[in-house]
């Protein structure tokens, strides 16, 4: 019985995933500008909590993930990816990297745009942006 009892305990201690997904969280946080306390409110927790999360000493719930993916609006998939490791130095690697950063949060910023009028100016001036390229 004690054996049992281990094993489950065990199964629930956070993993290398848990560490990937809070250090995603972190990065998708700072890259929107958001302190712990706003995205913690958005999310109805402690800023203590996602600190937890963030450092991947908590794991996050399934129900979590997506709303954390929500709030930050990401994908749930873009919160697994592994870093790819780095040489240190810059290419197209890095620079394609920053492409995606920046497209992603383009997309964040188009979907909480709650205006119809202010979603069509943006859009108007994305068009216009990319026209010139």
């Amino acid at each position: 019985m004690g054996q049992s009892k281990k094993t489950a305990s065990a199964s629930r201690a956070p993993t290398e995933v848990d560490r990937v997904v809070g250090e995603n969280v972190r990065q998708a946080r700072t890259r929107r500008g958001r302190t712990q306390m706003e995205v913690a409110a958005d999310l109805g927790i402690s800023h203590q909590q996602l600190q937890k999360y963030e450092t991947g000493s908590n794991r996050l719930s399934a129900g979590m993930i997506d709303r954390v993916a929500t709030v930050l609006g990401v994908s749930i998939a873009s919160l697994f990816t592994r870093p790819k490791q780095s040489t240190g130095q810059s290419g197209p690697g890095k620079a394609a990297r920053r492409l995606d950063a920046l497209r992603e949060e383009a997309g964040w910023l188009l979907a909480r745009t709650e205006s119809e009028t202010d979603l069509k100016m943006m859009v108007a001036v994305l068009r216009a942006m990319s026209a010139k390229s």
